[in-house]
């Protein structure tokens, strides 16, 4: 599962605005919200291609960055943040 980034600080409990100013500050981003070391961090963040037409401007193309699930805890870590618990899902083999 990936997160765009305001999903991703609303998991982490913060404003989205606020987490690309945490990114940035550490190196994570780049002016263009995109991930300033897409090989090295490609365990935890990725560039998202879209495109769409427009009918008076032709074929548009943006990027975008998305988080991977294990990007969360890792992001956290590298943010100082705390990471929300995560209740403990009951195993369903479990059973009298």
């Amino acid at each position: 599962m990936e997160r765009n980034l305001a999903k991703a600080a609303q998991y982490l409990g913060i404003t989205r605005p606020k987490l690309i100013d945490l990114m940035r500050e550490k190196g994570l981003l780049n002016e263009r919200n995109l991930p300033a070391y897409p090989t090295r961090d490609r365990e935890y963040l990725r560039i998202k291609d879209g495109q769409w037409w427009h009918p008076e401007l032709g074929m548009q193309y943006s990027q975008s960055t998305r988080v991977k699930q294990a990007g969360l805890p890792w992001l956290a870590e590298q943010l100082g943040l705390e990471m929300p618990e995560i209740p403990a899902t009951p195993d369903r083999r479990d059973v009298a």
